[in-house]
């Protein structure tokens, strides 16, 4: 076990006291030895003197994700480039990748605080841990990697894909802890029952899931599929990877390690925190980076924070599952939709496969919203009048979720692409074309 117990239970008090000590320090730092943060905060004219209470840090500006990529690659190091030791990046989709470095003791700490999640979830060092995050520049297979080994667990890195593999070793290894994105473990679950394998035939106890938006409808679905309780994991390759913030076994909320990530919640217009229990866009400061400080790092992710005692003891903040992002958001006829309303719809009606696409086309002046959705096998082949009625239902579902009438498709099962490595594709905006 990694239990941590004087820092996951400070009080708040004692916490915003550690807080403002290490934020002072990594803007003190910032300043000296990152040109970007050097510039930015000399022509801000605001200093690392001026940061005298936490509610000082309002003062300083936010980094962006195009900052990162303004300062590709290695512009945002604050330690000489031999002294970094290991290098991840975004996937670069949208442009120059953003490069995120690590000193030996970053590597340490983001070990530790996946080991922190792992023993929230019931983990020791008698678990063997089976690893489908990649393991490329992709941060999540790393990060689940340092905290198996950190906390003694036995890690098995197979990676993303080879499903039949996946399944094989499983079951020879007994496997106790899968870690999957929502849409692969979905997968998996799906060849296991065509393979007529029940979860009485695997060993599994826990499932830790993450990098890709979910419903909560989705984690039931993996529960039940998997008959094994699956736990939320946070992070962001920008600011660290897996391990920001995770759950424990309350599943009520993640909890964010604000010893290391000092979180904010602003409004992503008016660009002003927002209080405790109110959704906005999460921002996050490093607190103990060494190779590579963020501060005030806009994530786009939509959340809300409070403070609690758990009754799983821990006081770290708690922070919501990510209900989608500032830059996902999608604008249809005028209303602001997020692909997890469509999918929560979806996913309340009984007869439909967790495997879904938003396709939205212009053909005149108007938007049009059409969602497909795969039909469950018993009901597509069997049931012809059932699966008008399930239509109707999805359509009612959905335009009672975002407000819009939209056209459900039910197709036939497993004809929507599956993902193996990386997130599975929602949306498919055609407007433009």
């Amino acid at each position: 076990m990694f239990w941590d117990e004087e820092k996951e239970c400070m009080s708040q008090e004692d916490m915003e006291e550690l807080q403002l000590k290490r934020l002072q320090d990594v803007v003190k730092t910032a300043f000296n030895e990152v040109p970007y943060y050097h510039k930015r905060y000399s022509e801000e004219e605001v200093y690392p003197e001026d940061i005298e209470t936490l509610a000082d840090i309002e003062k300083l500006p936010f980094t962006t994700k195009t900052d990162l990529r303004a300062s590709y690659p290695f512009g945002l190091f604050a330690v000489p480039q031999k002294d970094i030791i290991e290098i991840h990046t975004s996937s670069g989709t949208t442009g120059k990748p953003t490069v995120s470095g690590y000193t030996e003791e970053d590597l340490d700490i983001w070990g530790e605080l996946i080991a922190r999640g792992f023993t929230m979830m019931g983990v020791d060092e008698n678990d063997i841990i089976q690893n489908t995050h990649g393991y490329g520049l992709f941060t999540g297979g790393f990060g689940v990697h340092y905290g198996g080994q950190k906390i003694g667990a036995t890690v098995v890195p197979i990676s993303t894909g080879q499903t039949l593999r996946q399944i094989e070793l499983m079951k020879d290894f007994q496997s106790t802890m899968l870690i999957f994105t929502p849409s692969y473990g979905l997968h998996i679950a799906e060849e296991l029952k065509s393979m007529g394998i029940t979860p009485d035939d695997l060993n599994l106890k826990v499932i830790g899931f993450g990098s890709e938006s979910w419903t909560e409808e989705m984690r039931q679905q993996i529960e039940e599929k998997f008959q094994t309780p699956a736990y939320n994991i946070y992070g962001l390759t920008e600011v660290m990877g897996p391990g920001v913030a995770m759950e424990c076994s309350e599943q009520n909320g993640l909890h964010l390690n604000e010893d290391h990530f000092y979180p904010e919640i602003i409004d992503p217009v008016t660009m002003k925190q927002l209080p405790e229990n109110q959704s906005g866009e999460l921002v996050l400061t490093t607190l103990t980076r060494v190779g590579m400080p963020l501060i005030r790092f806009r994530t786009r992710d939509v959340t809300k924070i409070r403070h609690e005692k758990c009754g799983c003891g821990r006081t770290l903040v708690k922070m919501d599952k990510i209900t989608g992002r500032t830059d996902d958001m999608l604008k249809i006829k005028g209303v602001s939709v997020f692909p997890s309303q469509i999918e929560k719809a979806l996913l309340s009606i009984n007869g439909v496969e967790p495997h879904y696409q938003i396709i939205l086309t212009r053909p005149d002046v108007l938007d049009q919203i059409e969602v497909k959705v795969e039909a469950s096998p018993d009901i597509f082949f069997d049931n012809v009048k059932e699966l008008v009625g399930i239509k109707e239902k999805l359509e009612h579902a959905i335009h009672d979720e975002i407000g819009l009438r939209v056209n459900v498709s039910l197709v036939e099962p497993k004809t929507i692409d599956r993902v193996e490595s990386g997130k599975a594709v929602r949306v498919i905006d055609k407007r433009n074309e």
